[in-house]
């Protein structure tokens, strides 16, 4: 079967790729769009967080692990710290695979190309990409991951180990994250309905205090999403 891979550039230009099965050949399409898989038919105390451990609606957390992905997630929090990501949408949701986002270029935001970190590119990074993990979108040019990422829905990614820079897992919050699934799609540039038809946006993306491993960790905290769902 195969699996479509996209993800916008910031330049306007689009570049796409085509994975077929899991680690088969690959092909190139004559329309250029980004890189995310197929799918498979300052650091302080963030505001607003609860003292509890309990989290804000609508918010999610990302633990990051710099020992499988240093380049990565340097630059994911970098970025995090400009804030980038804020007021970003999650443009790409397919069930049962993924969610992606970060692509700046609408707001007129870009972000470098960075060494893509896994093993086809020669790096050794073992976190796989089981439910709840974060990994970069790329074209079908190894070094290109820039801003894009996707969360992964399913144990089923793991077809994309050795392909993408895996970096993250959401660690708390990940309900939030299956309610963007919640959202009408329609038909995307992927073919399949992953294009939601209101905004899935990230209010505000903040580096919190590190996990009890000395672990960076990110909170992401989305509009009301599901304003326009619930009044339909």
């Amino acid at each position: 079967m195969k699996h479509r891979i996209f993800a916008a550039l910031t330049a306007g230009l689009l570049l796409c790729g085509i994975l077929t099965g899991c680690g088969g050949k690959q092909e190139t399409s004559t329309t250029q769009q980004t890189a995310a898989p197929a799918a498979q038919n300052g650091e302080a105390q963030a505001e607003g967080e609860a003292q509890t451990g309990e989290l804000p609606e609508n918010t999610f957390i990302i633990t990051l692990y710099p020992d499988k992905a240093p380049i990565t997630c340097e630059n994911f929090e970098n970025l995090v710290q400009e804030g980038f990501y804020d007021g970003l949408n999650f443009h790409r949701i397919v069930e049962g695979f993924m969610a992606q986002g970060g692509d700046g270029s609408s707001a007129g935001k870009e972000a470098a190309s960075i060494k893509g970190e896994f093993a086809a590119n020669g790096v050794q990074n073992d976190l796989s990409h089981t439910r709840g993990v974060v990994s970069m979108a790329r074209t079908q040019v190894m070094d290109s991951a820039s801003s894009q990422f996707f969360i992964c829905y399913s144990d089923s990614c793991t077809f994309l180990d050795g392909n993408y820079a895996a970096f993250g897992k959401v660690t708390e919050g990940m309900e939030v994250v299956d309610q963007f699934l919640e959202v009408p799609r329609a038909m995307g540039m992927d073919g399949d309905m992953s294009a939601p038809t209101s905004p899935v946006t990230m209010k505000s993306v903040v580096m919190i205090e590190d996990d009890a491993d000395g672990n960076p960790r990110v909170q992401v905290t989305m509009d009301d999403f599901m304003a326009g769902v619930k009044t339909e």
